[in-house]
């Protein structure tokens, strides 16, 4: 029977299989001018039209029953046709007409997937098991919406995790994927009282949450802002402790097994801005996939998660950032998504994966999510305000309101529900923006209950109602045992049993030691060797030749002058390299956060890593610095000195940056760093020798922990030190009363002081990396 363009017929005579699952039928049906492909997953269908009719009449009595709670009528109309095959419909005030294919029964359906267990079985809320497949157009670009039967997926899951077929297609041998069911009750959250105020119920931003989410599910956390979005997403992910209600996976409370089973993609995208696409991606692979993979097969994956997301025409271009050009959002944005699929996770969350980008990059990031789910993870999201294609892409919603839910269930049901209930819109509008409206307590341009229809309701009032609304709402769903537990085959993995494999490291200290030193050399290269600092280190040099052009030591005054020029180089090649450690830790802060908390490497390697990987890049500059000023200023013109000069910058600057960095891992305010900084240097550099001969013995020691007065010393030592003792040697410069009064030895002491400083920094830059909280920064 047609009912226009926009209506589906469903058939519910399917065959019928007691106590277990049956392989999908698919039956194309054409209605009006559109063919849809309805997929007939028949898990204990309706056996007859009327025991259709019947459970559609129980389900009806239920929602007549909140409304009856609640002291009213019902808004809801419902068509039967004269074939006996059961059409829901649910129209609006407006023009608009929203189609419910899927209300007609209870919620369980579950799907066979390969007996390796991506996934073992999953519970959908298709009420006779039926599902649809549209055609998206033009919409999708290198991604494809694939609905497939239970067959079809056991034969794409077993070649991706390295099954029979694996050689057709992808040769990388993944780890199983768990089937997690996730499920919270009750869900409360209390954050710390200002101080002089007292405790109150105001202080909770979450109220007594309730839902549930199964394998081959998206589950939407939707809401304005300021509803608790994404501090239920960090307590369903394990990303903050939760102290009142309950949250289980697979009936089992949270333990370190699972974490290793959860992707969480933030908000904002934290990634190097200098690496490219499959650089960025493919490190991500060689830290945190298993030992039991081999570096091909590591590099091998992540050439299949490129492939996956649709970006083989990026892989070679930089992420980017705010002063680099770069990937698109959407593109970065799945960049992200990327490193968590890597490890073929059973649980992703994410964070408002959709901010920023337009509507068409908004739905392929949604269009990929739901191809995730499809394979047998499970998938929860908040999400500000969809539009109408994205919304239609969930399978679940939990809308959100001031810390409490204003409703659970299917999102193809939320309008009948909210029409059932008395709140329906009066013009045409998208359900999103409708449901954030109710949240909002916006009633402009929507219907009202009798309850409120006396003079303009409040918010609060618009509020409490649909809160009450959905209590009795959900009651009733755990009376049918809509909520109740489902059985998976994952259950004994989750408990702690077969789970050896997932304790395995993911890399070995040595080949994290390795990866972090290539990533941080092709990722600070480009900081180094940028043509601005380029500029300034040859600009500097060129300057310097210029002032002290050929300058010589005939005089005590042109000595002077010249000692000036070797404490410049001193203070310089200090100040310099010290500002830019400085930034180092509070600029990569949240990175290392990042990969901190899903313990991608040790801290001991990143940090070794990060300080030797400057090394060959910190000899570049300051040698080119260094053959100017020799050839310009006349300084001593054998290899000999010249070496041992470009040895004492090296010391100095190394010295200097353990300073630099121990400030920017002690201070997480980067003001705060630099201010410190700024007075160490000064510090440093009024008692290095120059300015003040002779410095009172009670702040004399402060001469002995700077590095400018170590390196100026052993710069004059080279330049004008006495080969012996004797001083024979003929040198007018070495027999002057200066040089006798700085009593110069043989440098042995300045060059053991600087190494102590070297090594004594960077154990100190350390200690306050290891003492940093990075679970309160992320």
């Amino acid at each position: 029977m047609e009912f226009g363009k926009d209506h589906r017929e469903f058939d519910c005579d399917s065959p019928f299989v007691e106590g277990g699952l049956n392989e999908a039928a698919k039956t194309p049906k054409s209605t009006g001018n559109n063919d849809i492909s309805v997929i007939q997953e028949n898990v204990g269908c309706c056996m007859t039209t009327s025991t259709c009719i019947t459970q559609h009449e129980e389900k009806k009595n239920n929602e007549d029953g909140i409304l009856r709670k609640l002291g009213r009528r019902s808004f809801e109309k419902k068509m039967e046709p004269p074939s006996g095959k059961m059409i829901h419909k649910t129209e609006s005030f407006g023009s608009h007409l929203l189609i419910n294919m899927d209300e007609v029964n209870s919620n369980t359906v579950t799907e066979s997937f390969d007996k390796r267990g991506s996934i073992l079985s999953r519970t959908s809320s298709n009420g006779l098991g039926n599902s649809f497949s549209l055609a998206e157009g033009d919409i999708s670009d290198n991604i494809a919406l694939r609905v497939q039967s239970p067959k079809q997926r056991t034969k794409s899951m077993s070649t991706e995790e390295g099954g029979p077929d694996a050689d057709k297609g992808r040769n990388l041998h993944v780890e199983p994927s768990l089937p997690i069911y996730l499920k919270f009750q009750d869900v409360k959250h209390k954050v710390a009282a200002a101080k002089g105020m007292k405790s109150s119920n105001a202080e909770y931003i979450l109220h007594g949450i309730t839902g549930s989410v199964l394998p081959g599910e998206v589950l939407a956390l939707m809401g304005p802002s300021g509803g608790g979005k994404t501090t239920l997403l960090n307590l369903l992910s394990g990303r903050v402790k939760l102290k009142t209600g309950t949250i289980t996976y697979n009936d089992q409370p949270y333990t370190k097994f699972l974490k290793r089973r959860i992707g969480f993609v933030m908000q904002d995208d934290l990634l190097f801005s200098h690496l490219t696409v499959k650089e960025t991606l493919t490190y991500a692979a060689l830290l945190r996939l298993p030992l039991t993979l081999t570096r091909n097969q590591k590099k091998e994956r992540a050439m299949n998660v490129i492939n996956e997301l649709g970006l083989e025409r990026c892989q070679d271009t930089l992420i980017g950032g705010t002063f680099v050009k770069g990937v698109s959002g959407g593109e970065r944005k799945r960049v992200c998504i990327g490193n968590e699929i890597l490890l073929n996770p059973s649980l992703l969350f994410l964070d408002e994966p959709t901010s920023g980008l337009d509507s068409t990059s908004a739905l392929r990031i949604l269009q990929m999510l739901h191809i995730i789910a499809k394979a047998g993870k499970t998938v929860v999201t908040t999400i500000h305000q969809p539009s109408s294609r994205i919304f239609n892409k969930f399978d679940k919603l939990i809308l959100l309101g001031r810390g409490s839910s204003l409703y659970f269930g299917k999102a193809s049901e939320s309008m009948t529900y909210f029409s059932s209930i008395g709140c329906a819109p009066l013009i045409a509008m998208n359900p999103a923006e409708f449901l954030i409206d109710l949240a909002n307590g916006n009633t402009n341009d929507k219907s009202l209950p009798t309850e409120l229809e006396d003079g303009r309701p409040s918010t609060v009032d618009v509020h409490e109602f649909l809160v009450e609304a959905n209590q009795i709402r959900l009651a009733e769903m755990k009376k049918t045992k809509l909520l109740s537990y489902v059985q998976t085959d994952g259950e004994n993995m989750l408990q702690g049993k077969g789970m050896t494999h997932l304790r395995e490291s993911n890399a070995t200290w040595c080949e994290q030691f390795s990866i972090l030193f290539r990533r941080g050399l092709k990722e600070r290269r480009h900081e180094y060797l940028s043509c601005l600092r380029v500029f300034q280190v040859v600009s500097t040099a060129l300057i310097i030749g210029l002032l002290w052009w050929q300058s010589d030591t005939s005089s005590r005054r042109q000595f002077q002058d010249q000692a000036g020029l070797l404490f410049f180089i001193s203070v310089f090649w200090t100040f310099f390299p010290l500002f830019t450690a400085v930034f180092t830790f509070p600029q990569e802060r949240a990175i290392l956060a990042k990969e901190r908390s899903v313990e991608m490497y040790k801290l001991s390697a990143y940090f070794l890593a990060r300080n030797t990987s400057d090394i060959p890049l910190d000899l570049l500059l300051p040698l080119a610095f260094l053959v100017i000023v020799y050839l310009m200023t006349g300084l001593k013109l054998t290899f000999t000195a010249f070496i041992q000069t470009m040895l004492t910058i090296f010391l100095s600057i190394v010295a200097s940056q353990g300073l630099g960095l121990t400030i920017g891992a002690a201070f997480a305010d980067v003001k705060k760093a630099t201010t410190l900084a700024s007075i160490v240097v000064m510090t440093f550099m009024l008692s290095g020798g120059f300015f003040i001969k002779k410095v009172p013995s009670n702040v004399s020691w402060i001469r002995y922990i700077s590095f400018n007065y170590h390196s100026y010393r052993l710069l004059l030592k080279i330049q004008y030190g006495c080969p012996s003792r004797s001083g024979t040697s003929g040198n007018e410069t070495c027999e002057s009363q200066l040089i006798k009064e700085l009593r110069l030895d043989s440098g042995v002491t300045e060059v053991g002081a600087m190494i102590v400083m070297i090594i004594g920094y960077r154990l100190l830059a350390y200690l306050f990396l290891r003492a940093m909280k990075f679970r309160t920064m992320i």
